[in-house]
């Protein structure tokens, strides 16, 4: 019984500008948003910072210079040097995904003169990093060099890492130290310069051979070692500033082999085929796009160059490669683990690994580069320190050959963006194909799904199923490995992303958020909001699964009264609404208010949080243990923005009987979120599409309707067999009608 709603062209008009706008907002974020406008970051934070808390005495922000992003930082009418963002200059994501922004000042003479960090989006740093400790960590740059930086490569200062946020500090860190290079010799500053190139030019000759032997490769420069002892390592914890550190000295002898570390750069030809063998070489080679190029990491002895970082959050963060303002930190996207080595006399190694050096990073092959390793030590329970030892690597002359400079191609700023962000988002998209295939995937069956929902509910048990399958999909696979949780936020965005350039570059740059919003968009037409919140939201998919374990085990379920149950609903429509008026005073205030969705703890941050948060989610999480899908009921404001459109669809594709609410009742009174009126009909601003209705409706035990027309048919046919009515009685008391005299058997 599939019906046209009314009005139907109207319907489709308003409903495809507001789905329009939610796609927008889904997939704009401010900062993304903002990465397209005209003017640089540090315009946007001119005017909320104040001076003297960048540098102390300052009281004044001059104007941005028109060359390059940086701004004069004044005490009175002097000039005490230059302020910029971090964010203007280098790249500076983290694990977050989004740019971390950091004001730094310099002087005239190149010394860092204050650092705050301004705006991010790393759940690291909001969940539990104290604001002293960060505050702490700003206050060590004042002071630092940039011409010492320079000479040592970004080596020269000491690097305060705060335990529990190792990736986050040492980004900002990185950030802070190459985009101060930058503005540096872009200005002059400390008698530093714009680097020239004018000696020759060189390009790596990919038919030169690499020795056979492991030994001969050492010996070359074809391969780099770095190999550190128990003795060196607790010496250089003893000569810290922390006393700690050289009290848990490590206890085996001083000789025994801390880390015996080497690298290669096996992106060159005849390097990867010496090292990795033909056949692995060639898959190399294949996996390898092009302007990208790979090095080999192998390792022994008491400390992995890898650790559990990449485990748990996908990057390793105990290396870094650094070659001049470049620096690459390894992700698990990047990295292949490598098989025997292929030269017979290479001593055996514990760890031998792969990483991929991006193409747009601006690396050269031919200029040295190091890979730095980050050793750490515990000091307390919780608390670490740490310190840092380089293996430096240059290609040796035999593998290069001189190329004549080439005259440089003539390329508007414009399109050499335009192609820097596509080639971007297309690289993303190549490196999430795995969960874009399987989106695709859960997306194609759950269509198919509700398209065919009268054969696929025939069966109970087989409906359920395959709802409790595909929900923990959701979760496990969407929410806890994916982190594809949508939320209220991406909505409040609109309003920022409206005011910039609109670029489609900016959607395509998170695939699966992408992906979903648009799902969404497309199945508000058909079905309304239960698309989304009844099989593709992981928090609702918790709670769902832990409600259903509940019942198995036997806890009681509570059914609110229907007066009650109504008046409760309005309560998600007036957060969302309340969240949209801050939104439009300040997103970053409405950013935080939301964490009324407790989807950051119990979805991307799996629990790991404050104990406010944690408690906040799992008294939801009980709550929907006793009151089933308790939270998607009364407190979500994004089913709330979901449910605005939801009386616009196009479609009704849930069948009714006219007997429904009158005087039969069983729907209404298994609706898990009770979407079904007493008068029967249902309600599709709650309704979750679960499809329970419709295996009601064709159920030969349950309901009413289905059980008359059978017994009609045994009747006209005068069967000697009639059908199996014995659960009828039961069905009308469930049904509320247990009197009717269609029924009585």
């Amino acid at each position: 019984m599939l019906r046209l709603s009314e009005n139907p062209f109207a319907s489709f008009g308003r409903l495809f500008c507001l789905l329009i706008a939610l796609l927008f907002a889904g997939l704009l974020s401010p900062d993304r948003a903002t990465a397209q406008a005209t003017q640089p970051v540090l315009a946007r934070f001119l005017q909320s910072e104040t001076p003297g808390e960048i540098v102390e005495g300052a009281d004044a922000f001059g104007a941005i210079r028109d060359d390059i992003p940086v701004a004069p930082i004044l005490a009175g009418q002097e000039q005490l040097g230059w302020v910029y963002v971090t964010s203007d200059f280098v790249g500076t994501t983290g694990y977050s995904g989004k740019p971390i922004h950091t004001m730094v000042a310099v002087d005239g003479d190149a010394r860092v003169l204050g650092v705050k960090l301004v705006k991010h989006s790393e759940p690291i740093v909001l969940i539990g990093i104290p604001d002293t400790k960060i505050k702490a960590m700003a206050a060590d740059y004042r002071g630092v060099s940039l011409v010492d930086e320079a000479e040592s490569g970004g080596s020269s200062h000491d690097l305060n890492i705060i335990s529990g946020a190792t990736v986050t500090v040492m980004v900002i860190d990185d950030s802070i130290i190459r985009s101060g290079l930058k503005v540096a010799r872009a200005l002059g500053l400390g008698g530093l310069h714009a680097e020239v190139d004018t000696g020759p030019k060189f390009e790596v000759d990919a038919t030169v051979q690499a020795p056979a032997s492991w030994m001969d490769m050492e010996g070359d420069g074809t391969v780099r070692r770095m190999s550190l002892d128990v003795g060196q390592i607790n010496a250089a914890f003893a000569a810290m500033d922390d006393p700690r550190a050289a009290k848990r000295a490590l206890t085996e002898p001083p000789e025994t082999v801390f880390i015996d570390m080497q690298m290669a750069l096996v992106s060159v030809p005849g390097i990867g085929e010496a090292i990795l063998g033909e056949a692995e070489n060639r898959n190399l080679q294949d996996w390898l796009e092009e302007g990208e190029h790979a090095i080999a990491v192998t390792g022994r002895g008491l400390y992995s160059f890898k650790g559990s970082g990449y485990v748990r959050g996908g990057i390793f963060d105990r290396i870094v490669l650094i070659q001049d303002d470049v620096s690459v930190r390894f992700r698990d996207r990047g990295h292949r683990r490598m098989g025997v080595i292929a030269a017979a006399d290479a001593p055996e190694f514990v760890e031998r690994d792969l990483f991929k050096i991006p193409a747009d990073v601006g690396f050269d092959p031919t200029k040295p580069f190091r890979l730095q390793l980050l050793v750490q030590r515990e000091v307390a329970a919780i608390e670490k320190v740490f310190t840092t030892f380089d293996l430096g690597y240059q290609l040796p002359k035999s593998y290069l050959r001189a190329v004549s400079a080439p005259q440089p191609a003539v390329i508007s700023e414009d399109n050499s963006e335009a192609a820097a962000q596509a080639a971007l988002w297309k690289r993303i998209w190549v490196d999430k194909t795995p969960q874009i295939v399987v989106l695709a995937s859960m997306l194609a069956v759950l269509t198919l799904a509700f398209f065919f929902q009268m054969l696929l509910t025939r069966s109970a048990r087989g409906t359920k199923i395959f709802r409790y399958a595909f929900l923990t999909v959701t979760l496990v696979a969407l929410g806890w490995m994916w982190n594809a949780q949508l939320s209220v936020v991406n909505l409040m965005a609109l309003f920022g992303a409206l005011m910039t350039e609109f670029s489609w570059q900016a959607f395509l740059l998170d695939p699966l958020t992408f992906i979903l919003w648009f799902s969404v968009a497309a199945a508000l037409l058909f079905w309304g909001r239960g698309a989304y919140c009844g099989w593709l939201c992981p928090f609702g998919a918790l709670q769902e699964l832990s409600n259903h374990i509940a019942r198995r085990l036997g806890v009681p379920q509570i059914t609110l009264p229907w007066g009650l149950h109504e008046r409760l609903w309005a309560l998600k429509y007036m957060i969302f609404l309340g969240l949209f008026a801050v939104s439009l005073y300040s997103i970053e205030q409405a950013e935080h208010l939301a964490e009324v969705e407790p989807f950051k703890t119990a979805i991307v941050l799996k629990f790991i949080r404050a104990w406010p948060f944690v408690a906040y989610a799992a008294a939801l999480l009980i709550a929907g243990l006793f009151v089933e899908r308790f939270y998607c009921r009364y407190l979500c404001p994004l089913g709330a923005a979901l449910a605005i459109p939801a009386r616009l669809r196009m479609f009704d594709w849930l069948k009714r009987y006219k007997d429904c609410g009158s005087p039969c009742q069983t729907c209404g009174n298994e609706c898990m979120v009770q979407a079904i009126h007493p008068t029967g009909e249902i309600n599709p601003n709650e309704c979750l599409n679960c499809m329970h209705c419709q295996v009601l409706y064709q159920s030969r035990d349950k309901c009413p309707v289905v059980i008359k027309k059978l017994k009609r048919r045994a009747t006209a046919s005068g069967s000697n067999v009639p059908p199996d009515l014995s659960n009828a009685p039961r069905a009308a008391k469930t049904a509320g009608i247990e009197n009717h005299p269609n029924i009585r058997t």
